[in-house]
């Protein structure tokens, strides 16, 4: 069986699939949640994907063998690290033993005639670095906005990205001035949804996303609870944990685990230490000094305390500058 037959069946698998998953139940549904609404556009978006692509092998659009040092990554990242490790290495195992199934999509580098730039295929194409092999790939002429939405249906057929991925990839392509409207088609999805995870991904700080990493096992509700729960004394809480090694060697979803307990905790109370001062030598002032930790307070009394008080109030410009220069 040739390449383009098998690559045929495929699709027509999928789009088999796809149909039955859509016709499974045909009771009409009254205003449905955003991730059912989500769901169900994502069939759609599959189904529309797997019929273009197969459609284009069919019409005659090439498969070509590339050089891998000649393909750069997407315009947007949509992934917040690498294939694990071991997953990593059974694709290589996969493609070693059975050689590559499926061709990744590519346009030519919009800067660079001579190159070119991955429209999805991404673990592919690395998996096919480490074999030192060429990558078999689809050539298609596509501007920037067919280049996110080809990328984010493939990634919506795939289901292989975590909640905060999608959040973050949403967030990232706004950033980058894409509309909403394109965005909503590159991750199947609907208006109220996405305002959802572009939310989650503007409230929570990037370097703690980073962080956590993809967690995949903490969907959508936990996500938001974090992102509503976050406050801008978080992330100060937080600094320990996350430079610390236990929390770097546990797996993404324990790191996000241990992130939540920490804000859930309650920070221990600094004892508050409280003394007296009096002058040595002669003198009747009297001061009650008090650190608890965010506030330090002296309280004077008795004799002179007016005149003293006043003296100090004058001279903490110069006082403090003194403190600076001693550290």
């Amino acid at each position: 069986m040739s390449r383009r037959d098998r690559l045929k069946g495929l699709f027509d698998d999928t789009a088999q699939e796809l149909a039955a998953a859509n016709s499974e139940d045909e009771t009409p549904l009254r205003g449905p949640a955003g991730p059912v609404r989500s769901m169900a556009l994502t069939l759609g978006r599959m189904e529309e994907e797997s019929r273009a692509m197969q459609e284009a092998l069919l019409s005659g659009e090439r498969i070509v063998e590339l050089d891998p040092d000649l393909v750069d990554m997407s315009i947007v990242r949509d992934r917040l690290a690498e294939l694990p490790q071991h997953l990593a290495d059974e694709l290589v195992r996969s493609i070693e033993e059975n050689g590559q199934e499926v061709p990744i999509l590519v346009r030519q580098h919009p800067l660079d005639a001579a190159r070119y730039q991955v429209v999805y295929g991404h673990r592919r194409l690395q998996a096919l670095r480490l074999l030192g092999r060429k990558v078999q790939a689809i050539i298609r002429k596509l501007d920037d906005v067919d280049v996110v939405i080809a990328q984010g249906i493939e990634n919506s057929a795939r289901r292989n990205l975590s909640y905060i991925e999608r959040a973050v990839f949403a967030f990232n392509l706004e950033s980058k001035g894409f509309e909403r409207t394109v965005i909503m088609k590159a991750l199947s999805t609907d208006k109220t949804e996405l305002s959802k995870l572009i939310s989650v991904a503007r409230s929570i700080p990037m370097d703690v996303i980073t962080a956590i990493g993809a967690a995949p096992s903490a969907g959508r509700r936990k996500w938001i609870a974090l992102a509503q729960a976050w406050t801008t004394a978080t992330a100060s809480r937080l600094r320990e944990l996350l430079g610390s090694t236990g929390f770097i060697a546990q797996d993404s979803d324990r790191r996000f685990e241990l992130v939540v307990a920490e804000l859930a905790r309650k920070p221990d109370r600094q004892a508050v230490s409280e003394y007296e001062w009096a002058p040595k030598g002669a003198g009747k002032v009297r001061g009650r000094i008090r650190n608890s930790g965010d506030s330090f307070t002296i309280a004077l009394k008795t004799g002179d305390a007016a005149d003293f008080g006043d003296y100090i109030s004058r001279r903490l410009d110069d006082l403090y500058d003194a403190f600076k220069a001693g550290r």
